[in-house]
């Protein structure tokens, strides 16, 4: 099993945020959004009363075949990883 972070910000951005975030996990760097929209995760968020396309927080968990096998929306970071592992070990 791997864990892959994604993020439209570039490269340099994100190896800073890691390095900060002391994360052990690779980011992946899309500033096309062309993967990201495959994924569904570049759409319409809103935010105080405005409306702009970005990332919501989102966790796929993948098979083996590149297909999604589970989604999570709208994730929030405390008790995430237990609800993952929970399904998983299902």
């Amino acid at each position: 099993m791997a864990i892959l972070g994604a993020s439209a910000d570039k490269e340099k951005a994100l190896a800073s945020f890691k390095a900060k975030q002391k994360l052990n996990f690779p980011l992946l760097s899309d500033p096309t959004h062309k993967m990201l929209q495959a994924y569904g995760a570049w759409r319409l968020k809103k935010f105080m009363g405005r409306s702009f396309q970005g990332i919501p927080r989102i966790s796929y968990l993948i098979g083996p075949d590149g297909k999604i096998q589970q989604a999570w929306d709208n994730v929030k970071a405390k008790g995430h990883a237990a609800e993952v592992l929970a399904y998983i070990s299902t």
